[in-house]
């Protein structure tokens, strides 16, 4: 047995926790105190957490330290994660970031939190969200605003921003997302952690308070990639043992129309793919009108069945009164919409998913950025690039709504940069179905693209 510890370094992996765990080098009682501990600071610090329940935690840590001691450990007994507060955790507080639902607690857990409890993690809290995930800032008037920790006078992204500020922090190693139009792989970015939207469906969004149910994903996110590759595992998405990702082929999406690349983005990511060139078959991938709509498709589709999921619970009375004056706005205009504009936009839709169908007919992989800028600063409602202006919004969805549009599964990894302290991100995309092999290759381009460089905490 390995020598008794009282605490690992906060940039421990899932993996070294769980051998610490088995060969009781540490108890989960002590991981679960130590990761209290850390989640009450990133709250105090960066007001990732809208939640922490020590009791609850505390309890599932002595059963695990038992289960360790009686030889009935599970996949991941004893591993502390924080969900996201969208995801029902029973008789945890959940809000749904809004006012409107503050000392709500779900008798029964979504679908995503049983499935881990069943497997032995701890929950020990509620990470912030964006107000019912419809925004990317995680900012709220009511609730506070969520800060980056890499610079707290900037966003940490959002909708899921709360679990990426927690992990970038050092308060926890994983986190449980959602994911509409890019909410776990927006904020991985921005804060530097990783972030993976598996197929649509692959992980139910029962329990899930819903944003647009045609594009609502469960998301996973971490340090780093075998982080959320132990945890995909956990959840059944086999990953493959072999070698086959040597062969694979990249298609490269520079930019998307119309918004540009900021300059230590396009740095940053040049510099990536021509590292990745060196392993891999790539391709330039051009636009040709592929994404053409993309964006406004998506944000028609959200507004209607956004409207639709609040009307059904609550009257306009209730939503002027308690909702925050951003979704109250959003609403006002859902209910302006029509139909043959929602038909006009899955439209788009289809033509968005065969274009890429046929486009990924000739390649494994697309990479493109994840964001087209670093973090904007706290309270920005506009974004400049270049020569463009647009909202923060659009800046940072147009690169990864589409493929929630599409249902396909993926990726968000920090990129090395020696041009800027602020995180920028390398999305990888794939086939829907190949999340486990998404996983895969995106270990290895990781380790590729980090050669030599230490991975910052």
């Amino acid at each position: 047995m390995a020598t008794a510890i009282d605490r690992l370094p906060a940039t421990a992996s899932l993996r070294e926790l769980r051998h610490a765990l088995m060969t009781g080098a540490l108890s989960a009682t002590a991981l679960t105190e130590q990761t209290l501990e850390a989640a009450e600071a990133s709250k105090r610090d960066v007001n990732a957490f809208a939640a922490i329940d020590w009791d609850r935690a505390l309890r599932a840590a002595a059963d695990s330290d038992r289960r360790y001691a009686n030889g009935t450990a599970r996949a991941l007994e004893g591993l502390p994660i924080a969900i996201k507060d969208l995801i029902d955790t029973r008789g945890i507080d959940t809000s749904y970031g809004s006012a409107a639902y503050l000392d709500h607690r779900p008798d029964a857990d979504a679908d995503i939190v049983r499935s881990l409890v069943e497997r032995g993690a701890i929950v020990i809290g509620k990470t912030t969200t964006h107000e019912f995930a419809w925004g990317v800032t995680t900012a709220s008037a009511r609730l506070g605003d969520t800060r980056n920790p890499r610079d707290l006078s900037r966003i940490p992204g959002g909708s899921s921003g709360g679990a990426a500020a927690a992990i970038a922090h050092g308060a926890v190693t994983v986190g449980v997302g959602t994911d509409t139009g890019g909410s776990v792989r927006i904020p991985a970015a921005l804060c530097g952690v990783v972030g993976f939207k598996p197929t649509r469906d692959t992980l139910s969004t029962r329990g899930v308070f819903p944003l647009a149910p045609t594009c609502d994903h469960v998301g996973l996110l971490g340090r780093q990639v075998d982080d959320v590759l132990w945890l995909a595992n956990a959840l059944h998405i086999d990953v493959p043992e072999s070698d086959a990702w040597l062969s694979a082929r990249l298609g490269v999406v520079r930019t998307i129309a119309p918004v540009p690349l900021a300059a230590e983005v396009a740095a940053a990511f040049d510099n990536a793919t021509r590292r990745l060139s060196h392993t891999f078959a790539s391709m330039e991938i051009g636009d040709h009108g592929l994404f053409d709509d993309a964006f406004q498709a998506f944000a028609t589709i959200v507004l209607v069945e956004g409207g639709i999921e609040h009307f059904r619970r609550n009257d306009w009375d209730r939503i002027a009164t308690h909702y925050s004056p951003e979704t109250v706005d959003r609403l006002e205009r859902a209910q302006g919409m029509d139909l043959a504009r929602y038909l006009a936009a899955q439209d788009a839709r289809r033509r968005l998913t065969a274009g890429l169908q046929a486009v990924m007919a000739s390649v494994d992989y697309l990479v493109l950025p994840t964001c087209p800028c670093t973090a904007p600063p706290l309270g920005a409602d506009n974004v400049r690039i270049g020569d463009w202006t647009g909202t923060v919004r659009e800046a940072l969805m147009t690169y990864t709504a589409p493929f929630n549009l599409a249902g396909f599964p993926a990726i968000s990894l920090p990129l090395p940069s020696s041009t800027t302290d602020l995180p920028t991100a390398l999305q990888i995309v794939a086939r829907p179905g190949d999340d486990g092999a998404l996983l895969q290759i995106s270990q290895q381009i990781e380790a590729l693209l980090h050669d030599g460089i230490a991975r910052q905490a």
